[in-house]
């Protein structure tokens, strides 16, 4: 659980709850139409105001509804608001008065802890007094605001800071970003509330519970952790209303906010192709993944079931061979320090930092134990290889002829980075770039530039084919960027 400081935002439904979140986290986090009930989980964003740092919280509306969800959603909001410091209690200034506003109003009270009530809805100066009379017979005194318009929201901020204790120092621990993804009913929520202890998510039998893509922050074995819950992915065809199309697109943005992608499928079906364009998804943002096998506790968990479930693995993501698996069972628990333990190795992985000397001591010996490709009739000659400054490891060879690599020859060269630096589980990215200059297999008195003149080199580079707009191109030399270009054999 976070120890930062916290504001639930709390209501019925469609009164504006999720409205007022967006403004104050100024993002479009959370999913708003004009029909009740599309907030359903709950979801924390980091705020700023005056300079003093908190998280905002949204909730699901609360009712008496004994439909599938309402009971679900109220069971949570009580949940979390034990965790929280203050309340922002949002009421319709248009409707007035209605039965869930009494409940509500029970509910802030019991809880101990200081709540504020807004009319939200009260769009002019004039409607203010009109709209509070009502409210006056709950023995409350509200503001009336109007998100839509900012107006108010100001005041609802000023009176958190004053809920607020001291800021107290935390010490920085690493920071992991992770997206939960998969299929409806997958048993993402349940994992989500797993890795949590808090019923943050709604869990139900019915698919496609989760709307939003939801952020939570918590903290495992000193690390920090953003676990990002998202809605199911469909097939579009089988999209059935506009919340869908909003929380699958939400879903896939999810996976380009995160470092590692936890894809969740259901271990006693086995991965689908549906699960293959998903892997392919994530891959083509340049996402680390792990294929969480979820409900093993349903399975017969035996060493003949897990050979079989690699196999197909194998089969089905044919193109990502050494893809990481955990497997775990969100309901008991079985698997979590396990999959842990493979969240830590991918962001190790994913973080490597490999000197250019060394780097390119390693190219020289695979190349020249290796044929080189051929572009028409000439050789290609590779002169060196640089990390670039990204997340995924990432490489450039300087070569005479780029379109001469092709990606056979890039695949060989991935799978020796990844023998040599310990690398399976992660995708890793070969570029292939021209410049003009003496090859590998020049001279041992032939030297690369000084670092000081690698600005010089690279504004010569001609790039052949298109690099991803995240390399920084100012920063792929390392502090050896002097290195022997070759040696005779």
């Amino acid at each position: 659980m976070s120890s930062r400081n916290r504001v639930a935002i709390i209501g019925r439904p469609n009164v504006g709850k999720s409205t007022l979140f967006n403004v104050i986290t100024e993002k479009r986090k959370a999913v708003v139409l004009d029909k009740p009930g599309v907030t359903r989980d709950i979801q924390i964003e980091p705020a700023d105001w005056c300079g003093v740092e908190f998280d905002i919280i949204d909730t699901g509306g609360i009712t008496e509804l004994k439909d599938t969800y309402s009971p679900l959603i109220k069971e949570s909001v009580l949940d979390i608001i034990k965790s929280v410091h203050a309340l922002v209690v949002v009421m319709d200034g248009r409707a007035g008065v209605c039965p869930e506003d009494r409940d509500l109003l029970r509910i802030a009270q019991s809880s101990g802890k200081p709540y504020l009530v807004v009319l939200n809805k009260v769009d002019s100066p004039d409607q203010v007094e009109i709209a509070k009379a009502d409210f006056y017979e709950l023995g409350i005194d509200p503001i009336a605001v109007a998100f839509e318009k900012r107006w108010g929201v100001d005041i609802i901020l000023d009176w958190c800071l004053e809920q607020f204790p001291k800021a107290s120092e935390k010490r920085e621990l690493p920071h992991v970003t992770m997206t939960i993804i998969g299929k409806p009913n997958a048993g993402k929520s349940s994992l989500c509330n797993r890795l949590l202890g808090e019923k943050r998510m709604l869990v139900s039998e019915h698919a496609g519970t989760t709307v939003d893509a939801i952020d939570s922050d918590f903290e495992y074995r000193d690390k920090k952790y953003t676990l990002i819950d998202t809605a199911g992915i469909r097939r579009r065809s089988r999209q059935k209303d506009d919340v869908e199309i909003i929380a699958s697109f939400k879903s896939y943005d999810a996976i380009q906010r995160a470092q590692i992608v936890l894809l969740v499928i259901d271990g006693t079906v086995g991965p689908a192709d549906r699960d293959a364009k998903i892997v392919e998804a994530i891959l083509a943002k340049n996402r680390a993944v792990i294929l969480v096998a979820n409900k093993v506790d349903l399975t017969r968990e035996t060493p003949e079931f897990r050979k079989t479930f690699r196999e197909k693995v194998a089969n089905v993501f044919h193109f990502f061979q050494d893809i990481p698996i955990a497997f775990v069972s969100a309901t008991t628990g079985a698997g979590i320090e396990s999959l842990f333990d493979t969240i830590d190795d991918v962001w190790s992985k994913i973080n490597i930092e490999i000197k250019t000397r060394e780097l390119n001591d390693f190219f020289f010996d695979v190349i020249r134990q290796t044929p080189a490709p051929v572009h028409g009739v000439r050789d290609v000659k590779f002169f060196y290889l640089v990390q670039t400054n990204q997340m995924l490891p990432s490489f450039i060879a300087f070569v005479n002829y780029p379109e001469g690599v092709d990606n056979a020859y890039r695949r060989f060269l991935s799978k020796r980075i990844k023998e040599r630096w310990n690398l399976e589980g992660v995708p890793i990215r070969i570029y292939a770039m021209k410049r003009g200059g003496r090859s590998l297999s020049a001279s041992a008195k032939d030297y690369g530039p000084e670092l000081n003149e690698a600005p010089e080199l690279l504004e010569e580079v001609e790039v052949l084919e298109e690099i991803p707009e995240d390399i920084d191109m100012s920063l792929i030399l390392d502090d050896e960027t002097v290195f022997e270009l070759g040696r005779e054999p």
